[in-house]
């Protein structure tokens, strides 16, 4: 297993406290697919980071080998909606889960 650190910043700076009915109806979609991820064993968390520089997204894939990171930050709602939501995809040297420990 690849274990990777995804970081999503929104449209802008302000992001979640001024968000338009438009972009809440994007991150509703965007926790629905985070929420698929984690049932089926591909995501270990996620959700908002309070930032005082500014709230951004934190999730954490578990992935199999041969399963590239960018295909599931491609089928995204918040990026496929091309509405200037941004991540940032970091791999993990190590990773210790409760299955391994």
């Amino acid at each position: 297993m690849k274990y990777f650190v995804c970081k999503l910043t929104g449209p802008r700076k302000t992001f979640p406290q001024d968000m338009t009915p438009q972009e809440a109806g994007i991150m509703q979609a965007h926790v629905a697919y985070c929420g698929e991820l984690l049932r089926a064993g591909r995501a270990l968390v996620f959700g908002p980071v309070a930032d005082p520089a500014g709230v951004w997204g934190l999730g954490v894939l578990q992935l199999p080998d041969d399963l590239d990171p960018q295909e599931i930050i491609a089928n995204d709602p918040a990026v496929k909606a091309n509405a200037g939501f941004v991540y940032e995809v970091m791999p993990m040297l190590r990773a210790a889960t409760r299955e391994t420990c």
